[in-house]
């Protein structure tokens, strides 16, 4: 599933250099480096432009000055206010009260293992156990991101699914399904899915008809290419946020459309593109977004984001990963906080309340 961008398997071994694009070919033999070195390059350049910073010098820290300068830049986007609806009868005040979404892997191959369920008791349990530590929803997925998972058909996540996705709405928690397959989506949304966390843009109109059919809710993925499972390079040649805002912007369209009113827009920041591999360039690129969160609240729907890891930054730490980043994420208003770790990110959210 989705915002597991840590490669931690042995054929991702970790480059904690900052420049560590430079020693790419031995810590990850045969590969092409150049990718990774333009992405580096951009990645760099990109972040003194018109979306982070004016400096060629570029700080060791984030720090005061650069979100002071972040904020001035976009004061107008800053007072934006997004939709609230109501989800399976939980009105959710987004404006004012962000939200937070656990997660259940249903699937063997994803690496967090804290989330993964390998029988639907287990699974079951789980989804109550967040919601009673505080998860509005949960989102379940049976298929990992992970770039060597394996696939797993129609049949085969519908089986692990449906029985979860039931018992959890006798037991009156929100569900939402990670899919970028009809024929699971259908399935999910007539067992009582209440949103469809959406990780394709190849047949966005028949996906929307769907939700709008069974008065669902939607999370638009960002996603540069057919679904999760098809993307390539991550496009640094503009503004990434800038990018996000017009495919958002359309996908808004047709949403809204085919009928669908509850939308979340994602950035998709877990996914695994392949110049994304570096770590400094990863996070560096994932921080960015998180504090530029707000200028996407302009087109006026709350804002989900997954929350990543950083493995080779926080290794054997990296528990505490996720609440870092949520930190970030609600510095940039994010309104749904799509997490492994319930506890902790309430925990953080209720401190950040308290200044």
């Amino acid at each position: 599933m989705h915002g597991h961008t840590d490669h931690r398997a042995a054929d991702h071994r970790q480059i904690q250099d900052a420049d560590g694009v430079a020693h790419a070919a031995a810590v990850f033999p045969g590969a092409d480096v150049q990718p990774q070195m333009e992405a580096r390059f951009n990645a760099v350049s990109l972040s003194i432009y018109d979306w982070r910073f004016t400096s060629y010098d570029l700080p060791h820290m984030l720090n005061l000055e650069q979100l002071s300068e972040l904020l001035e830049r976009n004061r107008a986007a800053a007072s934006a206010r997004v939709k609230e609806f109501s989800i399976g009868g939980h009105h959710f005040a987004f404006n004012s009260q962000p939200a937070i979404m656990g997660v259940i892997n249903l699937s063997p191959d994803s690496w967090y293992r804290e989330s993964v369920c390998l029988t639907a008791d287990a699974a079951i349990q789980r989804g109550q156990v967040m919601k009673a530590q505080g998860a509005d929803i949960v989102d379940i997925g049976a298929e990992s991101t992970l770039a060597n998972a394996m696939r797993v058909d129609d049949a085969g996540q519908n089986s692990k699914l449906l029985p979860v996705i039931k018992a959890l709405r006798e037991s009156d928690v929100l569900v939402s399904v990670e899919t970028y397959q009809p024929v699971v989506t259908q399935a999910c949304l007539e067992a009582g899915a209440n949103i469809l966390n959406l990780t394709g843009s190849d047949h966005s109109n028949e996906f929307f008809r769907m939700v709008a059919a069974h008065a669902a809710a939607v999370i638009i993925c960002y996603v540069q290419g057919e679904n999760v499972r098809e993307v390539g390079d991550y496009d640094f040649s503009a503004d990434p946020v800038g990018m996000m805002r017009e495919y958002f912007s359309r996908q808004i369209e047709v949403a809204q459309h085919n009928g669908v009113e509850k939308i979340f827009l994602d950035p998709g920041l877990g996914f695994y593109y392949r110049n994304l591999q570096d770590s400094a360039v990863r996070v560096r690129h994932q921080m960015n977004v998180f504090l530029n969160t707000f200028r996407l609240r302009t087109l006026g729907f709350p804002i989900c984001h997954a929350l990543p890891h950083a493995f080779e930054y926080f290794q054997d730490e990296v528990r505490c990963a996720e609440p870092f980043f949520a930190v970030l994420a609600a510095l940039g208003k994010t309104e749904l906080f799509r997490t492994h770790e319930v506890p902790r990110i309430k925990a953080v959210l209720e401190t950040m309340k308290v200044f």
